[in-house]
C-alpha cells in the first residue's frame, strides 16, 4: 500500500532525525553554515556583477576634440568614434554645454559659474557596452585624428571586472568545496543509523525487502536535514544581507555601491538554499546507506 508506505518511510525518518538529537543538530549546524558562505559568496559575486553591469551603462569616456577643427569636422567625429566596436553612442557636448554642466554640478563655487568657454574644449560623451574592454576602446579613440585627450577611469573599471572574475572564481571553488564537506557530514551522521539498525536491516534484508524499502527511511531523514539546514542558511543570510545593505546605504563613502535589493534575490536564495540543502542531504544518506545494501 502506497499511503502506508510513506506514512511508514516520513514516521522512521523523522524518528531518526530526533534519536540521534545531538548529530542532528550538529549537521544542521554544519550544513547551514556552509550553505552560508556559498550564499554570502555568491551574493558577493551577483553584486559586483551588477556594479559592473550599472558603471556599462552609467561610465562615460570623455574625448576631447582638437580646438583647431571646425564645427563641421568636429561633427563629424561622431560617426567614427561610432564605428569602435563596443561603442554605444557618442554625445556631442559643445564647450558653452560644458560650462553650463560645470556651473550646475559646482553651484557654491564661483570660479565655475563665470567660466568663458573659450578656455574649454568641445568633447564627446561615449558609452560602451563592455567595460571589460574599456582600455582598447580608450586606445581606439585616442588614435583618432582629432581626439587630443581621452579621460576614462580604467584603473577603476579594472578594479571591479578583477573584483568580478576573482569573486565568481572563488565562490565557485568555495561552493564545490562546501558542498563536498556537507555531503561528508550528513553522510556520517546518517551512519550512526545505520550502525545503530544494522541488524534491523540485515533481518529485513532476509524476509525480501527490498532495497528501496530499506532506503526511503534515511532519504527521509536526509532530506530533512538538509532542508531544515536549507531554512536556517536563508534566516541567517537574510539578516546578514540586510544588515550589510542597510550599513552601505547609510555610508555616504558607499553608497555608489548601490547594493541590489534583497526582495529582489530572496526567492533566488531559498530556493537555490533548499535545492542545495535537500541534495546534500539526500545524497549524505544514500552515501551512508550504500555498503549496507551490497549483496
Amino acid at each position: 500500500m502506497p499511503g502506508r508506505n510513506l506514512l511508514y518511510f516520513l514516521h522512521e525518518g523523522l524518528v531518526n532525525v530526533v534519536r540521534h538529537g545531538f548529530m542532528s543538530f550538529a549537521a544542521v549546524g554544519t550544513t547551514a553554515a556552509c550553505l552560508l558562505i556559498m550564499g554570502t559568496f555568491s551574493l558577493l559575486a551577483v553584486n559586483a556583477d551588477s556594479i559592473l553591469h550599472r558603471l556599462e551603462t552609467e561610465n562615460e569616456i570623455l574625448a576631447y576634440v582638437d580646438e583647431s577643427y571646425t564645427d563641421e569636422d568636429t561633427l563629424a567625429l561622431k560617426a567614427e568614434l561610432e564605428k569602435i566596436p563596443d561603442v554605444l553612442r557618442a554625445d556631442f557636448i559643445s564647450k558653452e554645454e560644458a560650462v553650463v554642466d560645470f556651473a550646475a554640478q559646482y553651484p557654491e563655487e564661483e570660479l565655475f559659474q563665470s567660466l568663458d568657454p573659450e578656455i574649454l574644449r568641445d568633447r564627446y560623451s561615449i558609452h560602451i557596452v563592455n567595460i571589460e574592454r574599456i582600455s582598447q576602446i580608450s586606445e581606439a579613440i585616442r588614435s583618432l585624428p582629432g581626439i587630443v585627450k581621452v579621460n576614462a577611469y580604467e584603473d577603476v573599471a579594472g578594479g571591479f571586472v578583477t573584483l568580478r572574475n576573482i569573486t565568481s572564481l572563488v565562490s565557485l571553488v568555495l561552493i564545490a568545496l562546501l558542498f563536498v564537506v556537507s555531503v561528508f557530514i550528513t553522510a556520517n551522521t546518517i551512519k550512526l543509523t545505520t550502525l545503530d539498525r544494522r541488524d534491523e536491516i540485515a533481518i529485513m534484508r532476509m524476509v525480501g525487502a527490498t532495497n528501496a524499502f530499506i532506503r526511503w527511511p534515511f532519504v527521509v531523514e536526509g532530506a530533512f536535514l538538509g532542508g531544515l539546514s536549507a531554512l536556517v542558511a536563508y534566516a541567517l543570510q537574510t539578516l546578514i544581507y540586510n544588515s550589510i545593505a542597510n550599513g552601505v546605504t547609510r555610508n555616504d563613502l558607499l553608497k555608489l555601491l548601490r547594493i541590489v535589493p534583497y526582495e529582489n534575490l530572496s526567492r533566488i536564495v531559498l530556493t537555490g538554499f533548499l535545492l542545495s540543502g535537500l541534495l546534500i542531504g539526500v545524497g549524505g544518506s544514500l552515501s551512508a546507506i550504500r555498503k549496507y545494501l551490497e549483496v
